[in-house]
């Protein structure tokens, strides 16, 4: 079976993957559109992941491809609609980014309550004159309350974390009712009320058309001058603009931010604002997740490969 892989994969992934097919390595540059669609004429399956464009446009005309075993939980980068009308099968790799994406949840959360991004580019610059009393006066994480947006695998490997480790109450939200958690914790059905009643606010939503915009002036406004605000999520469920009025405004205290709405591309506002920490999108990026990752797209691909259903079909 001849297989496109579009980005690198780790070494313990590729070998794999590569003893399992004729399989083709792209670089780092993500597909466009017509490049999606050429690869569906080219190849008889492939492993894309975030940024590759999979619109509807790439589903048109006679396809050779009859999968696409994403490499990743989130396939919003997928027109899934298109994929079914065009006989095109979908998997993606739940489970295995659930840890390393909770792990980089909490340090954003401890890096904007602490302050140590300002930390880190003051000492760089060359502008640390020694420690006094009152320099960076940050927030401690023990005891406050973590408000979750979306109480899934990772919505709850966060609250866990945070729960048990830093006794931190918990609340959500969360659009269907959510029942035998391992912790305490109480849902509130109302998403501004349930961000009026924390102190940190986790974005933990799958991407896509009905979470685009979910957080705006209002919900931040209702998050309040003394909160904050970390996205591990997809960049577009946050209106960056309203963010950033937030951010320079003083409307809530602090961002930790790991996705933004037009990756790579991070506006200069957001990079200027004091009080937000920015990382490039590291959420999986340990190299036991991304093998896992790998494996778990190869897992789908061979199920396909063999005639069955594979195991993580997006449905």
């Amino acid at each position: 079976m001849k297989v496109l892989v579009t980005r690198p994969m780790t070494d313990r992934a590729t070998a794999a993957i590569r003893a399992a097919c004729d399989a083709t390595f792209r670089d780092n540059t993500p597909l466009t559109v017509d490049q999606a669609g050429q690869a569906m004429r080219d190849y008889d399956a492939i492993i894309p992941t975030l940024g590759d464009a999979f619109g509807a446009e790439a589903f048109q005309g006679d396809l050779r491809c009859r999968l696409l075993a994403n490499f990743g939980a989130g396939f919003n980068h997928i027109d899934i609609v298109a994929a079914r009308a065009a006989g095109v099968a979908v998997t993606n790799t739940p489970d295995v980014v659930t840890d390393a994406t909770a792990d980089i949840a909490l340090t954003l959360m401890l890096m904007v309550l602490r302050r140590a991004s300002e930390g880190e580019r003051l000492l760089r610059a060359g502008g640390w004159t020694g420690w006094n009393p009152t320099q960076l006066l940050g927030a401690e994480m023990s005891g406050r309350t973590l408000g979750i947006v979306g109480m899934g695998r990772i919505g709850q490997a966060i609250a866990r974390r945070a729960h048990l480790g830093f006794g931190m109450e918990v609340v959500f939200f969360n659009r269907s009712t959510v029942a035998g958690l391992e912790f305490p914790a109480r849902q509130i059905g109302d998403l501004r009320a349930m961000l009026s009643a924390c102190d940190v606010a986790v974005i933990a939503v799958p991407g896509g058309a009905a979470t685009r915009g979910l957080i705006g002036a209002a919900e931040l406004e209702a998050l309040g001058p003394q909160g904050v605000l970390v996205n591990i999520a997809r960049g577009d469920v946050v209106d960056e603009d309203a963010l950033i009025a937030a951010l320079v405004d003083d409307r809530i205290a602090g961002a930790g931010l790991d996705v933004y709405a037009q990756e790579p591309h991070v506006p200069q506002a957001l990079l200027d604002a004091p009080n937000a920490t920015l990382l490039p999108h590291l959420g999986t990026a340990t190299d036991d997740t991304r093998t896992r990752m790998g494996l778990r797209a190869l897992a789908n691909l061979q199920a396909h490969i063999d005639g069955g259903v594979p195991p993580d079909l997006v449905r």
